[in-house]
């Protein structure tokens, strides 16, 4: 059976799909017959992305969400999966950054990258597994960072925080594997977003991997589901060094 049909009214939980990386995330699998729920702390802009997924024909509902704000992460998922009667995909791509030496970070600093980051993700996970343990075709993709595998030079709380994501995310797939929930990471170089503004002025957009790639590899996942299974996927500029 071809992919599409396979997947056609599943549904998915995104979040940060109010542009960049998730909003291409959620775009492409409305358009595969996905039924979408999509949030980000901003409504308007939010609202953006129902407008260019139904404008497609496919379904989406806004659901806006301060993930640095536990009470509001659990409520989320709680609502997601009241929204269409269940879950099938759980992609936790909200993320902030921060560019600053480790001796002008302040402790606000650290709790609202590991907020968001880490402690969102670990949240929407844990409130969402009952609900996936139910579906034929559970998947979890956590979009982490090449700062989850290395370091940068002014990026400490950053990449300790995205650290944390792929540690989180290599022991919820060993636990997830008995019910057959599928778990796993993407963790890009830079990406033509907002956030790689703030975080390396210096690259040449020209040069940055464009969302939509991301997007086409969270297809990949979902739609390559034989013996052969991808636990984390790292993604680099074609102009950057290979194998960060």
């Amino acid at each position: 059976m071809p992919a599409d049909i396979v997947w056609k009214n599943h549904i998915a939980l995104v979040t940060g799909a109010s542009r960049g990386i998730g909003q291409a995330i959620a775009v492409r699998l409305a358009r595969e017959g996905i039924q979408m729920i999509i949030t980000a702390r901003d409504a308007e802009a939010l609202q953006q992305t129902v407008t260019r997924i139904e404008k497609d024909g496919g379904t989406a509902v806004a659901i806006p969400c301060d993930l640095a704000v536990p009470a509001q992460a659990q409520s989320l998922a709680q609502a997601a999966v009241a929204c269409f009667g269940g879950l099938d995909i759980l992609v936790n791509n909200a993320g902030t950054g921060l560019n600053k030496p480790v001796e002008e970070s302040s402790e606000e600093d650290w709790d609202r990258l590991f907020a968001i980051n880490a402690k969102a993700p670990f949240l929407l996970c844990r409130e969402c597994l009952p609900a996936l343990k139910l579906s034929k075709r559970p998947t979890i993709i956590n979009i982490g960072s090449v700062v989850g595998i290395k370091g940068y030079y002014r990026q400490a709380l950053y990449t300790a925080s995205k650290h944390a994501l792929m540690g989180f995310t290599k022991v919820l797939a060993e636990e997830a594997q008995a019910f057959g929930i599928r778990v796993h990471a993407i963790n890009p170089g830079g990406v033509n977003t907002s956030l790689i503004t703030q975080m390396r002025p210096d690259l040449d957009p020209a040069q940055l991997i464009q969302p939509e790639e991301i997007a086409e590899i969270v297809w990949f996942l979902l739609t390559h589901r034989g013996n052969g299974i991808l636990d984390d996927i790292h993604v680099r500029r074609a102009s950057g060094s290979p194998w960060y």
